[in-house]
């Protein structure tokens, strides 16, 4: 069916930018919640940001949590996300008030599930998660943090503390209008099967993990 033309045979103005949609009520095993949801009309993705308390404006503990299905929903050891998020939330819980922008769309650092999949198959060839995102024809990182900027404004906040280790993403942050007050780590204790990658994020990523420094040869 041919869309309807508007007046003046005009195609009617498509919508950018991201939209409040719902907010719902959201216990959680690690307090109630205020679930948000968002729909991003320049990529089509649905997104949520979980709000717990009263954010205020200034200096709100955030976090901007990619999403990761194998680590989020499988607890997949071959990273750290399913670990850093559940952190995240009970951070925002101990402080009282905060908000976890969860990021849909950024499974595999942007490369979509199944590319991700590919790459950690690459990655028990031997490859580090760069070298298999290379070998794949893919970016190392195709994540955009625009819609999460406006998530954030749209719940007034202006400045944040930012649970994170990638500088990309505070620099993206204040890229798109939102002041980064501080950089508070997330640091998640390694294990076997994910010090490599963490190694990796840290000498290839630039992401801040000092608590590497103190591991052994883990076997």
């Amino acid at each position: 069916m041919t869309e309807k033309i508007g007046v003046l045979g005009k195609q009617p103005q498509r919508r950018t930018g991201v939209e409040r949609v719902v907010n719902a009520p959201l216990p959680t095993v690690y307090g109630k919640f205020q679930a948000i949801g968002y729909l991003d009309h320049d990529r089509g993705d649905e997104q949520v940001a979980l709000v717990y308390g009263d954010l205020g404006s200034d200096r709100v503990l955030t976090r901007l949590h990619s999403e990761c299905l194998t680590g989020d929903a499988f607890g997949s050891q071959h990273c750290e996300c399913g670990d850093q998020l559940a952190a995240a939330l009970r951070a925002v819980v101990a402080e009282g008030a905060g908000v976890v922008v969860y990021l849909r769309g950024h499974e595999g650092r942007g490369i979509g599930l199944l590319a991700k999949l590919r790459a950690m198959a690459l990655q028990a060839e031997g490859l580090d998660t760069v070298e298999a995102n290379l070998a794949l024809g893919l970016p190392v990182d195709a994540r955009d943090y625009a819609v999460a900027a406006g998530m954030l404004k749209d719940l007034g906040v202006r400045s944040v503390r930012l649970m994170s280790n990638n500088p990309r993403k505070r620099e993206a942050l204040v890229r798109h209008g939102v002041e980064v007050d501080e950089q508070v780590p997330l640091l998640i204790e390694p294990c076997e099967s994910n010090i490599t990658y963490l190694r990796t994020k840290r000498e290839r990523l630039d992401h801040h993990l000092p608590h590497l420094d103190a591991v052994g040869h883990l076997s």
